[in-house]
């Protein structure tokens, strides 16, 4: 202030009383109380990584929730003749991607046959169908056909079959008011769904072929095209000439497209695509394609997702109630008790949990005592709490003897509020983390309980994403989308939630209050 400094230069108008109850602030160093979890909250969302992870945690759990409320199938829908068919998207396909195809070598007899069999979705009158007219079908699987080459002697192709297409047609068995239904149905969509029926019983029919409505031209046992005088066609011929068909027909030689089997029931031939269409109201088109059952994966997924998530979720806060009691009291007694306690979770800890959980299995869940998903829960939490037990009782011997513990005592506050009031909130970033942590464990310790065939989630109406993983591991190399989309989700699960936990951890922890990261 310097030597010339009085306190007589100042006026007198200056200066004021304060009163005890003023609060005195200087401008620039004003602030507001942030409360404990607001503090954590600003700690987190600096952390980006977590943030990203929770927003991955978030979209997966909406996706389990709202999914199949926007899909056309349900969770029992299950169609064996579109089993294994390829993801396909309306507006992806555009692009070339999710469009149903799967990459396929053809060779001529293949490829003589997938053509048949778009020159047979043309031939509705039974008149016969040219090349030509195959190749431009709408219905023609083959969207894509590389060059011809030659190995050991044999010319093939590579080309991109469209799974749903590739179906082709199918026998099916109906009532004769069902035939006039459909053929109602027919003239009032224009869409052609019985097709003229084959002779199944003749000598142009190989046994071999009687059950597939796909061989509607004359072929003999090697399942080879052949013609009025029964040689066979090659591919430049039935390019020229077209295939001989082997139609059932009327005493005048009309085709017929159904075959009496009773008073009641006839045989007719059906363009399964069409067919799904009239059963169901709307085109097949699976987002995520189907399992080798026939069930569509965007749905089954959802409601595996949502059944792993439940489980991991109701075990992580089982364990962290029994956990944290069982920890705070051996932390804040210590002794004799604790001692008691360490051993008998010694004892627990040293069973093997998948001894525990295929126990469970064998004779509480195959009896019929419990659920597949209570005999998992139980084997779950019989020693799941334990870790949780381990870090509280860890934080509570490092917090029980500090000052403000010390205080509360002096006060006269209660032992439990001493341990739930002053030293559990220290904890809780250590046990909020090992709790969060605990979810994608126990996802991942479903999952190869019922990829091992332990637990068995398989039903028409449950599933988790273990036991979809089981369901694709023999298609693993022709089908690989039928596992790879509930491996992605798992493997999305288990870095996510480690993540988030991490950020949770550090939001958690007090000595972090206030800091400016």
């Amino acid at each position: 202030m310097g030597d010339n400094w009085n306190m007589e230069n100042i006026p007198a108008e200056k200066f004021r009383f304060a009163q005890m109850e003023d609060r005195i602030h200087d401008a620039k160093f004003e602030t507001k109380p942030i409360g404990y979890f607001m503090d954590a909250w600003l700690r987190f969302k600096k952390n980006k990584a977590s943030i990203v992870a929770a927003c991955i945690i978030l979209f997966i759990v909406l996706f389990a929730v709202f999914g199949p409320f926007f899909s056309q199938y349900k969770i029992s829908d299950a169609d064996g003749v579109y089993a294994k068919v390829r993801p396909k998207s309306e507006l992806l396909s555009k692009i070339g991607i999710m469009d149903g195809t799967r990459a396929q070598r053809l060779n001529d007899k293949y490829y003589m046959h997938l053509m048949a069999m778009a020159m047979a979705s043309e031939d509705v009158d039974g008149q016969g169908a040219t090349w030509q007219e195959g190749l431009d079908s709408e219905y023609n699987a083959i969207t894509k056909m590389g060059e011809v080459y030659s190995e050991a002697g044999k010319d093939y192709r590579d080309g991109n079959i469209d799974s749903y297409y590739s179906v082709g047609f199918r026998y099916k068995s109906i009532t004769m008011s069902e035939y006039e239904k459909i053929k109602a149905w027919e003239k009032e969509n224009g869409l052609q769904v019985l097709y003229p029926m084959v002779d199944r019983e003749n000598e142009y029919c190989d046994p071999f072929n009687r059950e597939d409505a796909n061989y509607w031209y004359r072929h003999d046992s090697g399942s080879n095209a052949i013609d009025e005088n029964g040689n066979r066609i090659s591919l430049k011929a039935m390019q020229a000439n077209g295939l001989v068909d082997n139609y059932v027909r009327d005493a005048e030689g009309n085709v017929m497209d159904y075959v009496k089997k009773d008073k009641s029931m006839v045989m007719v031939r059906v363009l399964y695509y069409n067919y799904f269409i009239y059963e169901h109201g709307y085109e097949p088109l699976h987002l995520f394609g189907t399992d080798a059952q026939g069930y569509d994966i965007f749905v089954r997924m959802a409601h595996g997702a949502r059944l792993s998530m439940i489980l991991a979720v109701c075990v992580a806060a089982i364990n962290l109630c029994i956990g944290a009691i069982y920890g705070a009291i051996e932390g804040y007694y210590g002794g004799t008790i604790d001692l008691i306690m360490e051993r008998i979770a010694d004892i627990l800890s040293g069973i093997p949990f998948i001894v525990v959980a295929t126990l469970f299995q064998l004779h509480l869940v195959n009896t019929g005592k419990v659920s597949t998903l209570g005999g998992l829960l139980f084997a779950f939490v019989l020693t799941g709490w334990i870790g949780t037990a381990y870090r509280v009782r860890t934080q509570f011997y490092r917090f029980k003897k500090q000052e403000y513990v010390l205080a509360a005592r002096t006060l006269g506050a209660r032992d439990a509020r001493l341990m739930f009031k002053h030293i559990f909130p220290n904890s809780l970033g250590t046990i909020i983390t090992s709790s969060v942590l605990q979810i994608p464990s126990v996802i991942l310790s479903e999952s190869v309980l019922s990829y091992l065939g332990i637990a068995n989630f398989n039903s028409q109406n449950m599933t988790s994403l273990g036991t979809m993983l089981a369901n694709g591991q023999g298609t693993l190399a022709t089908d690989p989308h039928i596992i790879l989309l509930p491996a992605l989700v798992i493997s999305l699960l288990m870095i996510s939630f480690n993540l988030f936990g991490n950020g949770l951890r550090d939001a958690f922890n007090p000595s972090l209050r206030g800091a400016d990261e």
